[in-house]
């Protein structure tokens, strides 16, 4: 039998042994704990500006209708007060319109005291009234609402009813 031949031991090492029994890990807490703070302070940011970005598109789109609102109001009063019968009719919501035909719009407007000026408050989003302070050719005056609506065609708005 023949036996293998002797394998010999690799040599020893230089004899240095690690100062640690793992690699160090200084400051990896820290460094997580600052990747999540700032992640957190990311999602912040980013959801305050939209929040505020949310707040700036209501307070614009408040103010456009308050805008249209009164050009809707005014352009029906104005036509009423000079007498144009007929466009007053064409400004008025559809609901209006098929309750009462033009000529009985117009005997019932041309039957009532004209108002000669005028002072609007803010439209009520809730309700879609338009306050309207009223003073008559007689010298009277009178707190209104004029309750608006919306045309379906044109998305614009028109007055439905005008009374106190």
């Amino acid at each position: 039998m023949t036996t293998a031949p002797h394998v010999p031991a690799p040599p020893p090492g230089p004899g240095v042994y690690p100062p640690f029994p793992a690699p160090p890990v200084e400051g990896k807490g820290k460094r997580v704990g600052w990747s999540i703070g700032i992640a957190i302070g990311v999602v912040v940011l980013v959801c305050g500006l939209g929040t505020a970005a949310l707040i700036g598109v209501a307070v614009a789109s408040r103010g456009s209708y308050q805008e249209r609102a009164h050009v809707a109001v005014s352009s029906y009063l104005n036509a009423v007060r000079s007498g144009k019968y007929d466009q007053a009719y064409n400004l008025l919501c559809d609901d209006a319109q098929d309750s009462e035909s033009p000529a009985a719009f117009r005997a019932r407007v041309s039957a009532e005291p004209v108002i000669e000026s005028y002072t609007m408050g803010d439209l009520d989003l809730l309700t879609g009234a338009v306050p309207v302070d009223a003073t008559y050719d007689d010298g009277s005056s009178a707190q209104l609402e004029a309750y608006l609506g919306v045309d379906s065609q044109t998305g614009t708005f028109e007055v439905c009813e005008i009374g106190e």
